[in-house]
């Protein structure tokens, strides 16, 4: 064991116990414990959490909430018989408390949507809050991955992303998988040089442009190769849509890795478009890796 946690949320929702595999894997694979949370949340009205005197002795919310817990806490032994699993029943608002069971964890996995959430949303709030607020990596568990796929990284050449690099590379590591390093960039994102004269200022050659990006995803994955020397890397520069070239890689993929927030984010922003589209619209689990004190 590495003294290290994985946390997970569970609901019992259908959802929620397909992260609490996923979660159980992590934890295996990092040589963590994994920690088993239900947030329970009392009625605002006067209704009796326990057993009514009129019904079965095993009624009640809160044995409702206790037995989905040994049921996730069950399903995560299943996956991974070694693994030390613990749980909690936590009195709070579910987002609440997995943000602050965030603070003490290396991951926290959540599924795309609970039992709370409304039809036609294809990720519920609480994950996009943990994305958003989480402080340590957030692993949502959406469609099954390929199994035998790289771990996709989108790569945009900002600071914050360090983070999300150094995670993806880990993530390969552990897992004897390829990592694709995927950088998009279109004549809006790329830092173009000065113009050569002030009457030609859409001057550029093309082919300049793309070497400057393939340039800034060199620079953005130094180091991080010569720190994890068994990890095959393949570097991919795209001219186009960053979400749709994205989405497009994540359809063979274990694994997406995303920062936070990237190069076109807003300022006061804690989630940028591009994550949050992944988180709606991925093929496979999405890993949402914020910057250190973001």
């Amino acid at each position: 064991m590495s003294g290290g946690l994985v946390v997970v949320g569970v609901d019992g929702s259908a959802s929620s116990l397909a992260a609490v595999e996923v979660a159980a894997r992590e934890a295996r694979l990092r040589g963590a414990g994994l920690r088993v949370v239900h947030a329970f949340f009392w009625p605002a009205l006067h209704v009796p959490v326990g057993p009514s005197p009129f019904g079965p002795a095993e009624g009640g919310l809160q044995n409702m909430a206790e037995r989905l817990l040994s049921e996730a806490v069950q399903r995560a032994k299943a996956a991974e018989p070694e693994l030390d699993v613990t749980d909690v029943l936590v009195t709070g608002e579910p987002l609440t408390v997995l943000e602050a069971q965030s603070r003490a964890a290396e991951l926290v996995v959540v599924g795309t949507r609970g039992m709370g959430g409304f039809v036609g949303l294809l990720v519920g709030s609480t994950a996009v809050h943990l994305a958003a607020h989480g402080q340590c990596p957030v692993l949502v568990v959406r469609k099954e991955p390929n199994p035998d796929g790289p771990i996709v990284l989108g790569v945009d050449g900002s600071p914050a992303g360090q983070r999300a690099i150094e995670f993806a590379f880990t993530e390969a590591e552990l897992r004897g998988a390829p990592l694709l390093a995927l950088h998009v960039w279109s004549t809006w994102t790329a830092a173009l040089p000065p113009p050569p004269t002030p009457a030609a200022p859409y001057a550029n050659e093309p082919e300049a442009l793309r070497e400057e990006e393939e340039q800034l995803l060199s620079q953005a994955l130094a180091g991080h190769q010569e720190k994890h020397p068994d990890v095959p890397v393949e570097r991919k520069v795209v001219r186009g849509g960053v979400r749709e070239s994205l989405i497009e890689a994540s359809r063979d993929a274990r694994m997406l890795v995303v920062g936070a927030r990237g190069r076109g984010g807003f300022t006061g922003l804690l989630l940028g478009s591009v994550s949050q589209a992944m988180l709606h619209h991925a093929y496979c689990p999405v890993a949402v890796v914020r910057a250190p004190h973001s």
